[in-house]
């Protein structure tokens, strides 16, 4: 049976004319009533309603919604996202045994979200002998554990396992974030970089598993100008669900970046929030009161809404 979900929220001014630029290439002629639009983006039908309100239906609209979640978060900073699957219960209890019971190599990053702190990727590699000692660990169960839980297991099993990190600081971040450098272009040149280390000590696996954030094409445009590409990648959204090394990579990265940004909260001498809410701002303007604007290109990301709106104030 194939999935379909349902994804909305209701989005600002600026993020419904960045989509209406966006999506103008994949937009349909004909509208429901009401709608602003209609686009379909591969698998995904997503419609702008009068009302602010977008829709994405259908088997990837998890995926197709991620990035424009994320946009809407930063341009204003609050968000209230309505889902619905037609069968997400029954789809949440299956295991594909041809992927979860393999020695693979997975790869996901944190950070993304986050104002202040770095962006972390890492790469893992979990054999099919591993399995049953990371799901004692709870590992299998990675959506559901705490910054203290991750403090407590990632030290049990990060030893065990092969794995490549990267940390990519804000200055550098800013450095490289512009119009055509976004953040998922980011994002795929740094998972690309640690796979190929990784790929480059490990011989002997099924396969490679990337959390999906963007299509396979789309991914691999964006490393058209890189060198080492890795190939035969398996794309899977939720992909900490589908095997233990996406969990793992997962779990390693949440755990550096928690790591990195005790150690930059520390330098400052400012307890620094993660997300990009409201609370980050009025934090933010305590580093500018106390540092300068200058400080902000080296612990935060610039292309935020919050820096515009710091800029304000």
């Amino acid at each position: 049976m194939n999935k379909s979900n349902v994804i909305s929220f209701v989005a600002s001014q600026k993020t419904q004319d960045m989509m209406s630029e966006e999506l103008n290439w994949c937009m349909r002629d004909k509208t429901p009533q009401y709608a602003k639009w209609q686009a379909k983006d591969g698998d995904t039908v997503i419609t702008l309603y009068e009302s602010g309100k977008v829709v994405f239906q259908g088997r990837d609209a998890d995926l197709s919604s991620d990035f424009w979640i994320t946009t809407e978060k930063i341009n204003s900073g609050k968000i209230d996202i309505k889902k619905s699957s037609s069968d997400s219960k029954k789809n949440n209890k299956i295991i594909d045994k041809n992927i979860y019971y393999t020695s693979s190599i997975g790869s996901d990053e944190v950070g993304t979200g986050d104002f202040f702190g770095p962006i972390v990727v890492t790469a893992s590699f979990v054999s099919k002998s591993d399995i049953e000692f990371l799901e004692e660990l709870k590992v299998k169960d990675s959506k559901k554990l705490t910054d203290s839980d991750i403090l407590k297991i990632v030290p049990k099993f990060i030893k065990k396992i092969n794995y490549e990190s990267i940390i990519l600081n804000n200055t550098d971040y800013n450095k490289f974030y512009s119009k055509d450098i976004n953040m998922n272009k980011i994002k795929a040149i740094l998972h690309n970089k640690v796979l190929f280390k990784l790929k480059e000590k490990i011989n002997d696996y099924d396969n490679i598993i990337v959390d999906q954030f963007a299509e396979k094409y789309v991914y691999y445009n964006y490393l058209k100008d890189s060198t080492n590409v890795v190939r035969n990648i398996t794309f899977l959204t939720k992909g900490e669900d589908k095997h233990l090394s996406v969990a793992c990579a997962s779990l390693i990265s949440r755990y550096i970046f928690i790591s990195e940004f005790d150690k930059l909260s520390k330098s400052i001498g400012i307890n620094l929030p993660k997300g990009a809410g409201e609370n980050v701002d009025e934090i933010a303007k305590k580093v500018v009161q106390k540092y300068g604007f200058d400080k902000l290109k080296e612990i935060a990301k610039l292309n935020f809404k919050n820096t515009e709106k710091i800029t304000e104030k």
